[in-house]
């Protein structure tokens, strides 16, 4: 259970070092927090205190707010994760894997609507601005891989990637971590199945396309919107919606299987653009679909509710009230099975026009399964190869 929060107000005119500094003197912890109103370039509008702190830091205004100039961009930070496992099981069913490889924690995409921003708390950070700038990075999770994969009752079963935060989020073109795990997902013949915002992916096609004639490998590009204004201000950091669409004829042309997640759909800001989504992906070669409802678990809640205030105060009660439509009354709705799609009149009709548009651009017909077959334990240094084989039936 979350402790008692003691708010300690904050001027709103403290840069943001001067906030930490300040914080830190004040309480002995580091907590920052801003002025409402967005950032260029970041999504939250704020950095409310995580859930499971003893203290909250507040902004209040001292006459410097509203007129001064804003704050300094927000540098993105990157520490070191040495995690013990990489490879995170999945019981729930309404999820179509069972298990996953999430390369960093937080996103730099800053999508306001993100359900994986509470996850920041268990770390001690805020969901808001923390999320998407105090960046965690699994640098070793290529070798943590190999030792998960040697074990002698590991099962193969088709890997996921970006379930939770974007395996292509913008520091992996330095960090380079969902890279090397392909490459020993590749050396093992391991099955992948990844959902990213990025282009980024294009980087590795050439591993990619070698997995895919080997049934190894899929993409999903995940589209919000095709309005790239919108896009800008909803997904910051995230490719521009033309470009999701070139990397799908991208996939298409190397042979790669994908397909699109229509996703979030947000009631009346986004559901209108459901058809031309799917059409525009389906001619760019995407063979799949799916669609997700969106979600505001815990304090996605406030952080988007922040964002339509700031982003469009006309339409923000509006937008809200359908969500609540489609959620029992309330902003989220946690139970499996319904989760993802909502339930009542309004979330009904958007399957219903889902379904109709995936039955008209043949979608969702099917296709060749990903290959569970072809996995062999990865080898250690001086291994002598043929020696021992792992039989294909041992790992179905």
């Amino acid at each position: 259970m979350a402790a008692t929060l003691k708010p300690i107000h904050l001027p709103w005119g403290l840069e943001p070092r001067r906030e930490l500094a300040y914080i830190s003197m004040v309480m002995g912890m580091e907590r920052s927090t801003v002025a409402p109103g967005i950032r260029r370039g970041r999504g939250a509008a704020t950095n409310e205190t995580g859930r499971y702190e003893a203290v909250r830091a507040e902004a209040f205004d001292d006459g410097w707010g509203p007129d001064e100039p804003g704050p300094p961009p927000l540098k993105t930070s990157v520490t070191e994760d040495r995690s013990r496992s990489v490879i995170t099981r999945n019981d729930s069913p309404d999820v179509p894997f069972k298990q996953s490889i999430n390369p960093y924690r937080g996103c730099e995409h800053g999508c306001a609507y993100c359900f994986a921003r509470p996850t920041h708390a268990y770390l001690g950070f805020s969901p808001g601005l923390d999320f998407e700038s105090r960046l965690f990075a699994k640098a070793d999770a290529p070798e943590v891989l190999r030792r998960e994969l040697r074990k002698p009752g590991y099962r193969c079963s088709t890997i996921a990637m970006g379930t939770n935060t974007d395996p292509y989020q913008p520091i992996e073109r330095e960090w380079m971590i969902t890279r090397g795990i392909l490459e020993v997902l590749s050396e093992c013949g391991h099955p992948v199945s990844i959902v990213t915002k990025s282009a980024l992916v294009e980087r590795d096609m050439d591993i990619l396309s070698s997995m895919a004639k080997r049934r190894l490998a899929e993409v999903t590009l995940s589209v919000t919107t095709l309005n790239k204004d919108l896009a800008r201000r909803l997904e910051p950091r995230a490719a521009a919606p033309w470009r999701r669409i070139q990397t799908l004829r991208a996939l298409k042309e190397n042979g790669v299987p994908c397909g699109v997640l229509v996703a979030p759909v947000i009631p009346g800001l986004t559901d209108s653009e459901m058809e031309s989504i799917l059409e525009e992906c389906t001619n760019a070669g995407a063979r799949w679909a799916g669609f997700q409802l969106l979600r505001l678990p815990m304090e996605v809640k406030g952080i988007f509710s922040e964002w339509l205030q700031a982003n469009e105060p006309g339409k923000r009660e509006h937008v809200l009230n359908l969500i609540r439509e489609t959620r029992g009354g309330r902003l989220t709705d946690s139970d499996f099975g319904v989760r993802q799609t909502g339930t009542g009149p309004y979330a009904e009709m958007l399957r219903k026009r889902f379904h109709l548009a995936c039955t008209r651009l043949h979608l969702n017909e099917a296709g060749d399964e990903i290959d569970i077959t072809e996995f062999r334990p990865p080898g250690r240094a001086g291994d002598q190869m043929g020696l021992f084989q792992v039989s294909p039936s041992s790992n179905t």
